[in-house]
């Protein structure tokens, strides 16, 4: 399995750090070929499944989703949020955390993936390619 993190401050408070990383379609806006689509009903919270469809055409896969730990940054506590990988092509974890940090934020963001038919010796080029995909996608979120 490949694991990779990525760190990032930003001048903004963690409620609207949280706000947009919990925003789950603006997620696959920001990753190319990719469209996210929420399949629950109500706000972002434990139990909110959503899909990323990535690729063309015949040439996708989807990567199914679960919230399955869903706590929001409060005063003095950083906001944590663990998604499940459920999908036959991805299988994981991404686990995010938000904190204030001076007058902005602090976010960790930790991926763990596994591609069916990925060999484990490649994971360090995934893990990789993963970081720099990744790093592009919060970066777009959070307006960096």
């Amino acid at each position: 399995m490949s694991r990779f993190r990525i760190e990032r401050t930003v001048p903004l408070p963690p409620a609207e750090v949280w706000r947009r990383l919990t925003d789950w379609p603006a997620h696959g806006a920001r990753i190319p070929f990719t469209r996210t689509t929420v399949l629950t009903e109500g706000p972002a919270g434990v139990g909110t499944r959503f899909t990323a469809r990535t690729g063309v055409g015949r040439l996708a896969f989807d990567d199914p989703m679960e919230v399955v730990r869903f706590e929001p940054p409060e005063v003095g506590l950083p906001g944590v949020c663990r998604l499940e990988k459920l999908g036959r092509a991805v299988r994981g974890s991404a686990v995010f955390e938000v904190g204030g940090e001076g007058s902005g934020s602090r976010v960790l963001w930790v991926e763990e993936l596994r591609l069916r038919g990925v060999p484990a010796a490649l994971d360090p080029v995934l893990a990789a390619v993963g970081r720099l995909l990744f790093a592009r996608a919060l970066d777009g979120l959070l307006g960096n």
